[in-house]
């Protein structure tokens, strides 16, 4: 029986003190940015960077996955 290839990359985007840090959870990427745009783009720079030359199947991974984003947001203060 074949194993079903993953079509996306998952990964946790949360602001850390200074950052936001994105960090994938089926391979071994993190990355930080001033902003979350900057580190949505680093992510994606990063990712590519690491499956460069990689056989995606060996990974686990169908061609040309997308990333997945899950962003941690604190509420809003509440203005009284």
């Amino acid at each position: 029986m074949k194993e079903t290839l993953q079509h996306t990359i998952k990964a946790f985007l949360r602001k850390g003190e200074k950052y936001y840090i994105a960090e994938c959870l089926e391979i071994p990427v993190v990355t930080q940015g001033e902003t979350i745009d900057e580190t949505a783009e680093n992510l994606k720079e990063a990712v590519a960077l690491h499956l460069e030359g990689e056989d995606l199947e060996q990974l686990g991974l169908a061609p040309n996955p997308t990333l997945l984003i899950t962003m941690e947001l604190e509420p809003a203060a509440h203005v009284a």
